[in-house]
């Protein structure tokens, strides 16, 4: 399909309320082993500094497809931060002219509209889909079909947590102390790597500020605390909402901004998320000579 592999890569940095990635267009262009390029590229202090690595490629059953990765190399099953802007390189860089496009994930296919202010992409809203709490599909190893506020014990503390899949797993609590207040960094590996979360999870940790409000740290699965978490906001809403914690329509404060949740598990259960999507600057990046094109490997912290 691709004449070349990549060495000169060009790319876009661009985040969703501060959680960033590197853009690739792969339309036209293969890039060769994308789990190595992930771990050189999202170095912050070696290399350009990201979240993880993004690939917009083609699709055969979507306008575009996106192909993450995390910052350790893993492969990524969705990110919502992440596909708002793919909309937006596409739109504003000339891929395509709709205002309503599908992307295709591991997660399945996202129908996004998009929000242009003096012809460029300002914001996004984005169909996430059904979220599921079957244990099965998370996956979560535990007795019941369900795991919803249930004691889980962790470094030595019992918390209360409530799972959701978005398309990839989510472990919610919701706390009394002040979250901005946590050791992030010490409590969120022990959740990662904890034994009943079979394929790792992203922990949210939360304050209900109101029914419409709700406040959110969060450690993900093979990129560590990040500043926003698109599908991690989409399953603390869903949490919230499954526990009468919150309304409908809720607004999620995360450390890089705000996100826009609706969920009404009342007609198709489907879950929305609106978020800005920025562009921060284009470049070009030499990668390193001994790359191998073998499939992609699994980096884990």
């Amino acid at each position: 399909m691709y004449d070349e592999v990549i060495r000169d890569m060009k790319f876009t940095k661009m985040h969703g309320c501060g959680n960033d990635y590197v853009y690739v267009d792969c339309t036209k262009e293969n890039l060769g082993n994308p789990s190595e390029a992930a771990v050189f590229v999202s170095d912050r202090h070696f290399g350009i500094g990201s979240d993880g690595l993004i690939l917009i490629k083609p699709s055969t059953r979507a306008d575009f497809e996106m192909d993450m990765y995390n910052n350790d190399g893993s492969r990524g099953l969705m990110c919502g931060n992440g596909i708002r802007c793919v909309a937006k390189y596409v739109y504003d860089h000339g891929l395509t002219d709709k205002r309503e496009i599908t992307i295709d994930t591991p997660s399945g296919v996202k129908i996004l509209a998009l929000t242009i202010e003096d012809g460029k992409v300002s914001r996004v809203r984005v169909d996430m889909g059904a979220p599921s709490l079957d244990v099965r599909k998370i996956p979560v190893t535990y007795p019941n079909e369900t795991m919803i506020l249930q004691p889980l014990e962790v470094g030595g503390q019992i918390y209360h947590v409530t799972c959701v899949s978005m398309g990839n797993p989510h472990c919610v609590i919701f706390m009394d102390d002040d979250v901005r207040d946590m050791d992030l960094s010490s409590i969120g590996p022990r959740f990662e790597h904890h034994s009943i979360f079979t394929q790792g999870v992203n922990t949210e940790f939360v304050n209900v500020i109101d029914r419409n409000h709700l406040r959110m740290r969060v450690w993900e699965r093979g990129s560590g605390e990040t500043l926003a978490c698109g599908t991690g906001a989409c399953a603390c809403a869903v949490a919230a909402i499954k526990t009468d914690l919150c309304g409908h329509d809720i607004d999620i404060e995360l450390l890089g901004g705000h996100l826009d949740i609706e969920y009404d598990n009342h007609h198709n259960s489907h879950v929305f998320m609106t978020g800005p999507a920025v562009e921060v600057f284009e470049g070009e990046i030499t990668l390193p000579s001994d790359f191998s094109s073998d499939d992609t490997k699994v980096y884990r912290r």
